[in-house]
C-alpha cells in the first residue's frame, strides 16, 4: 500500500533526469546561438524550456519535490514576465493539487490509524480528494457529530520521499539558482531537510492549529479552523469554505487583492505575537478570502505543519533595525547588525554602503500604503542578483544568523504572495501595532 516509497527508484529517475535535461538544452542552446539568435533571446527560451521540467515534474512527484516546488512558486514574482508567464498556471497547480492517492489507499490508511470501524466515525465520507498536495491529501467528510469537516490523510511513505527528494534534488542546486534571481536554493533545500519530522508529525500540527484557532477565535480579519480530531498521519479539522488565494491573484477583483494582501500582512506579523508560533509555509494554497458578516472580507489560514516558535513575538532586533534603516541611522543599522550577528567580525563593511543596500528592500514600510508589484519584486532580485552590482557583492558579505533563517524565509515567502496579488497594503499600520522596536528604536 506503500505508494510514495515502492516509486522510490522511479522518483530518483525523474528528479536525476532534471539536470541532465538542463544540460540537453543549454547544447540546444549553443546550436541556437550558432544558428544565429542572440544571446539573450537564447537564454529567455532555455529559461522557460527548464522552468516548464522543472515545476512538471515536481508536481507529478509529490512528497519533498512537490514541497520544495511549492517554496518556490512564490517567487515566480521575481522573474522576467515573458519567463513566468507561460509556466504561472503550472505553479499555481502546485500550490493547491496534486495527483491523489486511489480511494483503496486512502481506506487502509485510515482503517490502520483509526480503527477497522473508522466509518462509524463520519456521517458522510468523500473518497474524491478536495486537494491533494505534498505530504498529505484532504478529504472533504461529515463528522458524526454532523459538523462538515476536513479529513487530512498522510501519504504512506512521505517521510521517506521528503527525504530522499530533497537529497537529489540538494546535488544540483546550483543549476536551479538561475530560475529565480537572488534566490539562494541551498539554503533553502537545508532548511526543508531540516523540518522534515516537524512537517510528518501532526500532533505538533494539531497543537500549533490549536492554539491559534483559540488565539484568533472571533477575530474579525483572521478565521483559523479548529482541530476535530487528530491521529497518526491522519488530521480532522473543521471545514472552512472560500475562496483560494491563487483565485484571487488569477481573477479577484482589486478590491478583494487588497484587502487579501492587507490581511496576510496582518497576519504574518500578529500571528507571532498572539501565539508565539509563526505559520512558516504561506504559498496561496493555505490561504483562503471568505465573505463574512456585512461583506466584510476575512483571511482563512490553512496547514500549521511548519511553524517557528517565537515565543516572545517578533525578535525586537528586526524592528530596531527596521527604524534605524527608515530614519538613515546608517552608523545605528551597521553597530546594530554587528552585535546581532548579521556581519561577522572578520568582516568590515561600509555602513553608508550597507544602507543604501537596505533602503530599497524596506521601501513598502516607508510609505503609508504601497504597491507591491511584480516589477519592483523583479527590480530588487535583479538588483541584489546581478554579480556586477554593488548591491551583489555586499549582500554576499552579510550574514544571516540560523535563528533568523525562517523567519527571513517566510517574510520573502510573503512578500512574493503580495506582489502575486498585486495588492495596495498599509504595511507600516501593521509595524507599528505588531513589530517590536519598530515604533521606537529604543
Amino acid at each position: 500500500m506503500s505508494d510514495l516509497p515502492r516509486k522510490a527508484v522511479t522518483r530518483t529517475v525523474k528528479l536525476a533526469a532534471l539536470p541532465l535535461g538542463f544540460a540537453g538544452r543549454a547544447t540546444w542552446g549553443l546550436g541556437k546561438r550558432i544558428g544565429g539568435k542572440s544571446a539573450e533571446i537564447v537564454a529567455r527560451e532555455l529559461q522557460q524550456r527548464t522552468a516548464e521540467q522543472l515545476f512538471k515534474t515536481l508536481g507529478e512527484l509529490k512528497g519533498g519535490a512537490m514541497k520544495f516546488g511549492q517554496a518556490l512558486s512564490v517567487f515566480e514574482s521575481a522573474l522576467p514576465e515573458e519567463v513566468a508567464g507561460p509556466y504561472r498556471a503550472a505553479l499555481t497547480k502546485l500550490q493547491e493539487a496534486a495527483p491523489p492517492l486511489p480511494a483503496s489507499t486512502v481506506h487502509q490508511v485510515l482503517a490502520e490509524r483509526l480503527g477497522a470501524d473508522w466509518r462509524e466515525l463520519f456521517e458522510e465520507f468523500e473518497d474524491k480528494p478536495a486537494a491533494a498536495a505534498s505530504i498529505g491529501q484532504v478529504h472533504r467528510a461529515v463528522w458524526h457529530d454532523g459538523r462538515q469537516v476536513a479529513v487530512k490523510v498522510q501519504y504512506p511513505g512521505a517521510g521517506e520521499a521528503l527525504l530522499s527528494d530533497l537529497k537529489q534534488l540538494a546535488r544540483f542546486a546550483g543549476l536551479l539558482g538561475p530560475l529565480i534571481p537572488g534566490m539562494e536554493i541551498k539554503p533553502l533545500i537545508k532548511e526543508l531537510r531540516d523540518r522534515v519530522a516537524e512537517e510528518l508529525d501532526y500532533e505538533l500540527e494539531a497543537e500549533a492549529q490549536r492554539t491559534h484557532a483559540d488565539a484568533f477565535d472571533g477575530d474579525p480579519d483572521v478565521v483559523v479552523p479548529d482541530v476535530v480530531h487528530q491521529g497518526d498521519q491522519v488530521l480532522v479539522t473543521e471545514w472552512m469554505e472560500g475562496t483560494p488565494l491563487s483565485e484571487v491573484i488569477a481573477d479577484g477583483t482589486q478590491e478583494e487583492r487588497d484587502r487579501a494582501g492587507q490581511l496576510l500582512a496582518r497576519f504574518l506579523f500578529s500571528g507571532p505575537a498572539r501565539t508565539g508560533l509563526l505559520h512558516a509555509d504561506p504559498h496561496p494554497g493555505n490561504f483562503r478570502l471568505i465573505s463574512g458578516p456585512e461583506g466584510r472580507m476575512r483571511l482563512g489560514v490553512l496547514d500549521f505543519g511548519t511553524v517557528d516558535r517565537l515565543p516572545g513575538g517578533w525578535p525586537k532586533p528586526i524592528g530596531r533595525s527596521l527604524r534605524m534603516t527608515l530614519d538613515g541611522d546608517a552608523e545605528g543599522v551597521y553597530g546594530h547588525l554587528c552585535a546581532e550577528g548579521f556581519v561577522k567580525g572578520s568582516v568590515e563593511l561600509d555602513p553608508d554602503a550597507v544602507l543604501d543596500y537596505l533602503k530599497p528592500i524596506i521601501e513598502p514600510a516607508e510609505a503609508e500604503e504601497f504597491t507591491f508589484t511584480r516589477p519592483w519584486l523583479r527590480g530588487q532580485a535583479a538588483r541584489i542578483a546581478d554579480p556586477r552590482s554593488p548591491a551583489h557583492q555586499l549582500g554576499r558579505q552579510i550574514n544571516l544568523p540560523p535563528s533568523y533563517l525562517l523567519i527571513h524565509r517566510v517574510t520573502l515567502s510573503t512578500i512574493g504572495v503580495l506582489c502575486q496579488l498585486g495588492a495596495t497594503v498599509r504595511l507600516r499600520e501593521e509595524l507599528d501595532s505588531w513589530l517590536p522596536g519598530f515604533a521606537s528604536a529604543e
